[in-house]
C-alpha cells in the first residue's frame, strides 16, 4: 500500500522559503494556531501540505 505523507515539517518549510530553522518554526505555529481557531487538530512543528499551499501560494492540492 502505497503511503502519502501529507503533513510539511517545520525543516521542509525552513528549506523552500530559504530561510532558518526557527524562522520557520514560528510560520509553522501561526499557522497551526489559525488551523487551531477554525477547530482542527494541529501537530507541533507540521502543517498539513494541502494548507501550506493554499496559504502560501493561493492554490488547492487536488486530492486532499
Amino acid at each position: 500500500m502505497a503511503s502519502y505523507n501529507y503533513m510539511m515539517s517545520a525543516d521542509e518549510v525552513a528549506q523552500e522559503l530559504n530561510c532558518s530553522k526557527s524562522h520557520a518554526y514560528k510560520l509553522v505555529k501561526a499557522m497551526n494556531k489559525e488551523l487551531a481557531a477554525q477547530g482542527y487538530i494541529t501537530m507541533a512543528g507540521r502543517i498539513p501540505k494541502a494548507f501550506w499551499a493554499k496559504k502560501m501560494y493561493g492554490y488547492e492540492i487536488a486530492g486532499n
